[in-house]
């Protein structure tokens, strides 16, 4: 399951360690474009772990002879895989035509011209989740499709909250209360999200942000980070270590070790995303059958998720445009996300999927993750998201570690912040 350590990516990756593994039609050299925007194409996207993908491009070769696709597998890695693309693009060498990106990458592609804009009408962008169309759009203008999402959920040990009585919490003060004393009797460690100063804390940090009504940059890539709502949910992550509520260990999780520890019952709550749900199901876990999800709690009732996943785009330097358009067609349509979600087990775009009742009954995390999603918001738009995400997560894992306050925390984000886009 290593597709889950870029914290939600949503990306496909597989135990590739060269940078053109080639599948799904390899061998089949490109051929020259027709004139009308139509012929053979590539592929490119993180390698693909469970193998669904592949099979899902033949059923588009079968039905297209002229127009195959070629899947070009990268590293599984994010950071590697995005240097290989952006490496690729700005050479204009045009060697892919469709790329599979991190929902966080769209802005600082479509602000380099690496991708093309599209039009809405040709996707099926009204069955989509109505959230999960902002990450795939720079400037108000539609350059990618969302394919894969993803938003994160509160595990919750069922087991635990039945004895004592009382219902998962709904808001940060019922989370608190019942992670400081329900925890301790029954000998666990009460909350964890993914706290290791990596992605997964920028989600982690921006979710306590985006529930206490703040934002980290506004719609116009401006810093708005020092507000009382940012100090809020900051305040909440700090407070959760100084209070012993959140074990100090979980400075140190990624999505693994924080899935392990609920997984082998040393948590009353657990931040994470659908992934773990099998996880904590399985014939190993000392949990199985003990759990349950709801959406993440806020201050005041429901809370702000982030969203993961990953959007398809066309290269402006794409071959054959128009086949590289149906193909994403093809794999938004509804058979096809039926399978991302039942051969890839990843959360799936289209929204009547999480409605199925054969799908509820054999993925009984939809409804709450149906509920997370459609409360979710994109992470903090920028040309220069990376570095944006590594002063959110220096920052507030300060904040977290007790190295600052977090009155002053944000007022150093605010400056770091400032520097980073006053250089974009």
């Amino acid at each position: 399951m290593r597709w889950i350590r870029a914290a939600g990516r949503g990306l496909l990756v597989a135990a590739v360690v060269l940078a053109g593994h080639v599948s799904a039609g390899a061998g089949a050299a490109p051929g020259p474009a027709r004139g009308d925007g139509r012929g053979p194409m590539t592929l490119a996207t993180a390698g693909d772990l469970t193998g669904y993908l592949g099979p899902l491009l033949e059923g588009w070769n079968r039905g297209h002879p002229d127009e195959r696709v070629t899947l070009v597998e990268l590293p599984d890695s994010a950071d590697e895989t995005r240097a290989q693309l952006t490496t690729s693009l700005r050479s204009g060498d045009g060697r892919y035509d469709v790329l599979n990106m991190d929902v966080t990458w769209t802005s600082e592609f479509a602000a380099a011209g690496w991708i093309a804009p599209l039009e809405a009408k040709h996707f099926p962008v009204g069955s989509f989740l109505r959230p999960v169309l902002d990450t795939a759009t720079y400037r108000e203008t539609l350059y990618a499709v969302p394919y894969v999402t993803n938003a994160g959920m509160l595990y919750y040990r069922k087991d635990v909250l039945d004895r004592a009585g009382v219902s998962p919490p709904s808001s940060w003060a019922e989370l608190e209360k019942q992670a400081k004393t329900l925890a301790p009797r029954f000998g666990l460690g009460g909350y964890a999200g993914q706290f290791l100063p990596y992605e997964g804390l920028t989600v982690n940090a921006t979710e306590a942000v985006y529930s206490a009504g703040g934002s980290i940059l506004d719609g116009e890539g401006r810093v708005a980070v020092d507000s009382p709502a940012v100090r809020t949910g900051l305040g909440f992550l700090a407070r959760g270590v100084r209070d012993g509520w959140i074990p100090r260990e979980a400075l140190t999780y990624t999505e693994e070790e924080s899935r392990q520890a609920f997984q082998d019952g040393r948590l009353l709550f657990l931040r994470n995303w659908p992934y773990a749900y099998a996880g904590a199901s399985g014939a190993d876990s000392r949990v199985a059958g003990k759990f349950g999800a709801v959406p993440l709690p806020g201050p005041r009732g429901s809370g702000t998720s982030v969203l993961g996943g990953s959007n398809l785009a066309v290269s402006a330097r794409a071959r054959h445009p128009e086949s590289a358009r149906d193909l994403i067609a093809y794999l938004t349509s509804a058979p096809v996300q039926r399978k991302v979600l039942t051969e890839g087990a990843l959360p799936p775009v289209r929204a009547e999927l999480y409605q199925d009742p054969e799908l509820v009954r054999r993925f009984p995390y939809l409804p709450a993750l149906r509920a997370s999603v459609l409360s979710a918001a994109a992470r903090p738009k920028s040309t220069r998201y990376d570095q944006v995400s590594l002063a959110v997560q220096a920052v507030v894992h300060d904040a977290m570690a007790q190295h600052q306050n977090p009155g002053d925390s944000v007022r150093r984000l605010a400056r770091e912040l400032s520097a980073i886009t006053d250089r974009g």
